[in-house]
């Protein structure tokens, strides 16, 4: 005998997509059905569909002259039913995620755009301070801010011999507790670790931070948390007065 895929309103039938039965002009239809198997009578083809466990469907069927047909298909889960990880919460900087759950210095580690700043806090001995319970905020400038500097800078300030100015300079981007971009007012003053003051500008659209120097700072992303204190990043470094 011939085996064949049975006709579209057949495999139609077997999926449950047309479970009504319905009258046409020399049709007559039988349908005997429970959860599971379904037994369909339809022009001459006795179909036989089951439904598995696994959400397989299998059919067979035999025409009045004895041709045999069978098909099979996977049913298709109900969205509703699919179960999706959670998205991870935190924020994208340098092309990774900052997360809640890890601290300022292993949130800064991975983020493309911190490199300079992770060498220059290492070289100055600040990293376990940075790891420490805090709270800190951080006002963390890219390497885009590092470059701007004189040509050398970033080079001299990762000298053995420099280690007490570099911690200065980076004692003045960290100010003690956890500082949102919704608690920065404009014309706020915030006392930094290292001892000088930064002042705050803050319009509808934009944050700002002007240095002892007169120089001011872009916070280009705000509220970067993490477990210890949160990062601000900034598009400048801060320089004291003195």
């Amino acid at each position: 005998m011939t085996k064949y895929f049975f006709p579209t309103l057949t495999l139609a039938l077997a999926l449950n997509l047309g479970a009504a039965s319905t009258t046409f002009a020399q049709t007559k239809t039988k349908e005997k059905s429970d959860d599971e198997k379904t037994k369909v009578k339809e022009d001459g083809v006795m179909t036989k569909t089951k439904v598995s466990k696994d959400g397989k469907v299998k059919v067979k069927g035999k025409t009045d002259d004895g041709t045999k047909v069978k098909g099979k298909t996977q049913q298709l889960t109900p969205t509703s039913f699919i179960s999706t990880p959670a998205a991870p919460i935190g924020v994208v900087v340098g092309g990774a995620l900052m997360t809640p759950d890890k601290n300022l210095v292993a949130n800064a580690v991975n983020s493309t755009e911190h490199t300079t700043l992770v060498a220059v806090v290492e070289a100055a001995g600040l990293a376990k301070t940075l790891e420490a319970d805090g709270p800190f905020t951080i006002f963390a400038p890219t390497n885009a801010a590092f470059d701007k500097l004189p040509a050398g800078t970033v080079n001299s300030l990762v000298l053995p011999g420099h280690k007490n100015k570099v911690a200065n300079i980076l004692s003045y981007h960290v100010v003690p507790g956890r500082i949102t971009a919704a608690d920065l007012q404009d014309g706020q003053t915030l006392t930094t670790v290292e001892g000088e003051q930064l002042t705050v500008v803050k319009t509808k659209d934009t944050v700002m931070l002007r240095d002892g120097k007169g120089s001011v700072a872009n916070v280009t992303i705000p509220d970067v948390l993490s477990s210890n204190g949160v990062t601000h990043v900034v598009d400048a470094v801060l320089m004291p007065a003195k």
